[in-house]
């Protein structure tokens, strides 16, 4: 009976010999999976939704150059792409005249809306390039084109009061035209694309390919593919620019398949089965250019604005302008030099 009070004197006695042990200090506990049902609905989902309004206010600007020999259709093509006469056939030319060949290059721009979406699209039409004799280095003026838009961003950006949204002329994407003759890429096709897949987006295409039957635009597509792997040209959508296995998986099909689309342009409308369609008339038939049995043309609208418009800009400013920009600031300790404009501005100042 007498147990129980001494055990306890002995306890106490050891409590003060053994220091206590020193408290830790609180960790916050993990959050948990935050419980949707506890905070009700917060709201996140509707990001998407505030950039579409911010967007559809602003508009976007989108750039598409145009290039290759005259008369393959380059102008008819962009007009189809766009469902719009947007390039050179302004709305004052009869059906009946001529549209006059491109001498110099020249940015064509158009406001097009849809479903409450402005695009500010510009056509950038090049010379009949490739069309002289002599063909030597006559991609400089529109590599120096490029990079004069490239040079006009940069100005803009260094400035000290910069413009809240400089104005956009840099080139997203160059659609080539190649000419259908089921040989080989001309030596000047190869030289083009070497220069110029360095400093801008491009996209294959082979034009007017309802010249070849269906097997010899199969057997032109694997020749152009593989002429260009052999060269070293990297078009548009480029290997090391695929952001994820999503990307890669969706662009190598694009690659491999649909690269270098064969397409067929036309802004006439003809009756076929009782629905208007454009479409080339022949003595065997009308062409459906979107219908895909016919030609590549659905496929490569729903690539440029589809599914990768928004990517062929972003590779443009991330890798293109990013890759001038860093050369011309290196070459200057780092700042442009200022323009005589400015110079004469400063002097007239001091």
């Amino acid at each position: 009976p007498h147990s129980g009070p001494v055990e306890s004197r002995n306890e106490a006695a050891m409590s003060e010999l053994v220091p206590e042990p020193r408290q830790k200090p609180v960790v916050p506990m993990k959050p948990m999976g935050i419980n949707a049902s506890l905070l009700g609905y917060i709201g996140i989902d509707t990001i998407i939704e505030q950039m579409r309004k911010k967007t559809m206010k602003t508009g976007f600007d989108f750039n598409i150059m145009v290039v290759g020999q005259s008369g393959l259709g380059k102008s008819t093509l962009v007009n189809t792409l766009f469902k719009s006469q947007v390039s050179r056939k302004s709305s004052g030319w009869n059906r009946e005249e001529k549209i006059p060949k491109t001498v110099e290059i020249k940015a064509i721009g158009h406001v097009i809306e849809e479903g409450g979406v402005k695009m500010k699209l510009t056509v950038i039409d090049t010379p009949g390039f490739g069309d002289q004799i002599n063909n030597e280095n006559c991609w400089e003026p529109i590599e120096k084109y490029i990079n004069e838009q490239y040079e006009k961003f940069l100005k803009e950006e260094v400035n000290i009061a910069r413009k809240k949204r400089i104005p956009d002329t840099r080139v997203h994407c160059c659609l080539y035209f190649i000419s259908p003759t089921g040989h080989s890429l001309r030596p000047l096709d190869l030289e083009f694309m070497k220069h110029l897949s360095k400093v801008v987006n491009i996209i294959p295409v082979i034009a007017k390919a309802d010249t070849m039957t269906l097997e010899e635009k199969t057997e032109f597509k694997q020749r152009v593919r593989k002429e260009l792997e052999v060269n070293g040209i990297e078009f548009y959508p480029q290997k090391e620019f695929d952001e994820d296995l999503e990307d890669k998986t969706e662009n190598d099909k694009i690659r491999q398949e649909s690269m270098p689309f064969a397409v067929v342009g036309s802004d006439k409308e003809y009756q076929v089965n009782g629905k208007r369609v454009l479409g080339r008339k022949t003595p065997w038939g009308i062409i459906e250019v979107e219908n895909l049995n016919h030609c590549e043309f659905a496929l490569l609208r729903d690539f440029v604005i589809r599914t990768h418009l928004q990517d062929l800009k972003e590779v443009t400013h991330n890798i293109h302008y990013e890759t001038y920009r860093a050369k011309r600031l290196n070459d200057n300790g780092g700042l442009p030099p200022m323009t005589v404009e400015t110079e004469e501005n400063h002097e007239s100042n001091l």
